[in-house]
């Protein structure tokens, strides 16, 4: 039986030990801001300034229209948008007509759009030009507009929708990135983006005047959480369509950003790049997120002197849970002020520091969690145990409390009587240094539970074979850790996140060369040891 862990949980950072002022969502403030400072400039999109009042023009006319298309409080609209004006405009515009946002990867197709939008049942679909046609393919995909078209229509001036709804009701549906399996839908309220606004706050000593560089989709948890940060901080987002790695100094450059943020394979697909100028010419002070591996925190810190800040969270638990601000290079630091973090065993008793346990998240400020996945009463209840969120995610702590991501529980695989964690193998891999990005997965074993298949991009101009990386894993890892099959590939299929999509790699076998037999494979190595960062947490 899961028993409620006794009160032994992680030490909170005296820095992000602050409770958030205020006890309403984003709306209010932001049309409090635009009343009083108009002229305040909010963000720059692709290079053209976007002050609260236009912002707030914006929103209101788009509230307008979705009111005529008889959008209500509680009703969904779905948005296949890139980053731009009018999917910054229609955040609000939803916040006011009360509606709740269901955002939409623009890079979906097929299955799992359909899949998505029927589970989702919006009452309307926003969608770009050139992929509303996509989304008609879909079977009962309901009503479409242009975005296009809703910018530009035309109706007769009447006081903008602000439908009044508690800071605690859905604001948002957003699905999780269906890495190993199908999506679940978030419920995310405007208090829960708030607190997530109120952390990168806190996690990057954002100060007045400070230029947050927002590459990541809107549609993510990691885009949206920023169109906040303008609400609590004097700072300005400038805003990318995507993360392009071959002009990102540039851009960062350019629009004179302060602070940028990672997820998965971004901090390592940079350290690709060959070094150049601007490498050090630019005004970036922080890079925080979720997923920098302690191989390539240093070097990265040290190339382009930026201070690097990991964090660990999810949608479920307001994106950030803990951020490491000055702690040990592996950790993910402490809570935030409004969670108590704990790592517990599988009867739910918290482990002593050093062993490894499973994370679980209780919200010290009412509505820090997610209230549920919609329509999903069965993940809700299995995600919910005594009012604690159980995270899925394998962790430890040290003395002093700091939180170490060790995997997911459920991304292992048991050979020969171990289990092995995908965070291990794949931590270990990455610091060879031709390896640029890895994945690891289970197949079927001839005999026994499983074996390991390791998928490996390699960094470009990179010199090795299948048979020599076999080599140099056999004397850095325990052998049942060793992979049986090592497959190279030209890229990965990824998330907007940028995490890499496990359930798209091949399970076969005759495309990887096979260890087995091999004098490479047998040779005796150390443990892996250590836990590794999450891999696209915060």
């Amino acid at each position: 039986m899961y028993r409620r862990p006794r009160p032994v949980h992680l030490s909170q950072h005296a820095a992000c030990s602050a409770l958030p002022a205020g006890d309403e969502g984003f709306l209010p403030r932001f049309l409090e801001l635009a009343a009083a400072t108009p002229d305040r400039l909010f963000a720059r999109v692709d290079g053209r300034a976007v002050t609260f009042g236009e912002l707030d023009a914006r929103s209101a006319a788009f509230a307008s229209r979705l009111t005529a298309r008889g959008i209500g409080s509680g009703d969904r609209v779905a948005l296949m948008l890139r980053n731009g004006g009018n999917a910054l405009a229609l955040l609000f515009a939803i916040a006011r007509a009360g509606a709740v946002w269901v955002p939409i990867n623009t890079g979906a197709v097929g299955a799992n759009l359909a899949y998505v939008l029927s589970h989702a049942e919006p009452s309307l679909i926003v969608a770009e030009s050139d992929l509303a046609p996509i989304v008609a393919r879909c079977a009962g995909a309901g009503p479409i507009v242009d975005v296009a078209t809703l910018a530009a229509a035309d109706l007769a001036p009447h006081p903008a929708a602000c439908a009044s709804r508690s800071a605690d009701a859905p604001y948002a549906i957003m699905y999780t990135s269906g890495t190993t399996g199908r999506p679940k839908g978030v419920t995310v309220s405007q208090r829960m983006l708030r607190l997530a606004g109120e952390a990168v706050a806190l996690v990057t000593s954002a100060r007045d005047g400070d230029v947050f560089y927002l590459w990541e989709p809107l549609f993510h948890i990691g885009g949206a959480q920023m169109i906040v940060l303008p609400l609590l901080r004097q700072v300005t987002l400038c805003i990318a369509e995507r993360f392009r790695a071959r002009r990102f100094w540039a851009d960062v450059k350019a629009c004179g950003a302060t602070h940028m943020h990672y997820l998965g394979g971004i901090l390592q697909i940079l350290l690709g790049q060959p070094p150049g100028p601007l490498d050090r010419a630019h005004a970036l002070r922080v890079a925080w997120g979720g997923g920098c591996p302690r191989e390539v925190w240093q070097p990265f810190a040290a190339r382009f002197g930026v201070e690097i800040r990991e964090c660990y969270g999810m949608t479920e638990c307001a994106s950030i849970t803990t951020a490491n601000i000055d702690g040990p290079t592996g950790s993910v630091g402490k809570p935030l002020a409004w969670f108590d973090v704990a790592v517990v065993d599988a009867a739910g008793t918290p482990v002593a520091p050093g062993e490894r346990g499973e994370i679980v998240v209780r919200e010290r400020v009412a509505g820090a969690l997610t209230r549920g996945y919609f329509k999903d009463p069965d993940a809700t209840a299995a995600a919910f145990r005594d009012a604690a969120f159980r995270t899925g995610d394998l962790g430890s702590r040290d003395d002093a409390g700091n939180l170490y991501f060790c995997g997911r529980l459920g991304d292992s695989v048991r050979v020969r009587g171990e289990n092995v964690a995908a965070a291990e193998v794949e931590g270990v891999a990455a610091e060879h240094p031709a390896v640029e990005a890895c994945a690891m997965i289970g197949v079927a074993a001839a005999v026994g539970e499983a074996e390991i298949k390791l998928f490996v991009k390699l960094k470009p101009g990179a010199n090795t074979t299948p048979r020599a990386l076999s080599a140099w894993l056999a004397g850095n890892l325990a052998p049942y850790q060793r992979p049986r099959y090592i497959a190279f590939v030209d890229a990965f299929e990824r998330t907007p996140s940028q995490r890499i999509v496990k359930h798209s790699l091949s399970k076969g076998i005759d495309d990887a060369f096979d260890a087995s037999g091999d004098d490479a494979g047998q040779g005796c190595g150390g443990p892996a040891g250590g836990c590794f960062p999450r891999r696209g947490g915060a």
